[in-house]
């Protein structure tokens, strides 16, 4: 075939399809069908059973601390702070993660050590540095409660009140946390004004010279990875390393989720970054150890008007409104029960 004609014929071709291209590209960021256990598909019964105890400091030891403490609506789901506190005004090592779309994490926790949202529901609630509950005494003060007596029967009916079926309420609830009406999701659907023209350069850098969406991809701007990024932290938390033992995965974290982002500062699992700016700056300079470091981090070589433009485009993913709640009338404990 002639040269010259085999040339019109790829041009031509590559023409054809680049919409098709750039529309598939956008697709790969389209909110997916959400992923269901049998044993708990969602009702509300169940999502207000669930709210109720996301929201009870009763499931703690100390009577203080909710679900709601460390994931606090008006603070994106997290706490605002670096680490957490636990019982006993206790520190934490790692900070609170957001629970916004966490339902579309196949692990869950910083290290990924719970697979399923109704295990990781039930963990904090046990952790003697978190809530510590027991959970017998638990399931015996909540049956006590006429009204969650009466919600976890219409929730669960002939399942009773245990800690199976507390994290699956839990669960039921914190499915129900979905945000994907952010400027970016309204210019994926086509709308072209939807996001500014930093915000559409900072998606190129995002895509390209920046390298983000090696580990933040998808829908929920995350790869269900684990990756050590080079924090230096003292002392040194071996992260997912702790769930399985390879030497690669030591300092390793789960990948977080970029939507709602400036809603959950700060960063990183330590919270040693206050501003987004902050972190495309570790990112630029290829992390601040080579420890173990993953090979996807790597000196950026950014400008300063890149990394500013790569922050507008992450504003980009934030919903203009929060998730909105109303806070539940917790049932009253029976004056039979003895406190």
């Amino acid at each position: 075939m002639n040269k010259k004609l085999l040339s019109a014929i790829l041009l031509s071709a590559f023409f054809t399809l680049a919409p098709q291209l750039v529309y598939a590209e956008k697709a790969d960021y389209l909110r997916p069908d959400l992923t269901v256990p049998a044993d708990n598909i969602s009702s509300p019964a169940r999502v207000t059973l669930g709210k109720n105890l996301f929201f009870d400091p009763r499931l703690s030891g100390s009577r203080w601390i909710s679900c709601a403490t460390c994931h606090n609506p008006g603070l994106g789901w997290a706490d605002g702070l670096a680490t957490g506190i636990g019982h006993g005004m206790g520190g934490l090592l790692r900070s609170s993660p957001t629970v916004i779309n966490t339902a579309y994490n196949k692990f869950q926790f910083w290290d990924g050590r719970a697979r399923t949202l109704e295990a990781q529901a039930v963990e904090p609630i046990k952790a003697a540095g978190e809530m510590a509950r027991d959970m017998v005494e638990l399931t015996i003060e909540l049956e006590s409660i006429a009204g969650y007596k009466k919600m976890f029967d219409k929730a669960y009916p002939g399942e009773g009140v245990s800690e199976t079926t507390i994290g699956k309420a839990l669960a039921a609830f914190e499915r129900t946390l979905i945000t994907a009406d952010a400027p970016f999701d309204r210019w994926v659907a086509g709308d072209e004004t939807a996001m500014s023209d930093a915000a559409k350069r900072g998606f190129e850098v995002f895509e390209g010279k920046g390298q983000c969406d090696l580990c933040h991809s998808g829908f929920n701007f995350q790869d269900d990875g684990f990756h050590n990024i080079g924090i230096q932290q003292d002392p040194p938390d071996a992260g997912r390393y702790n769930v399985r033992p390879v030497a690669i995965l030591m300092g390793a974290f789960k990948t977080p989720t970029l939507r709602e982002i400036t809603r959950t500062s700060p960063y990183m699992h330590n919270g040693s970054y206050k501003t987004l700016l902050e972190v495309v700056d570790h990112y630029d300079r290829g992390g601040d150890t080579d420890k173990n470091l993953s090979p996807n981090i790597r000196p950026l070589g950014l400008t300063q008007s890149e990394k500013t433009d790569l922050v507008a485009f992450m504003v980009a993913l934030v919903t203009e409104k929060p998730l909105a709640v109303t806070l539940p009338n917790l049932p009253q404990i029976s004056p039979e029960y003895p406190q």
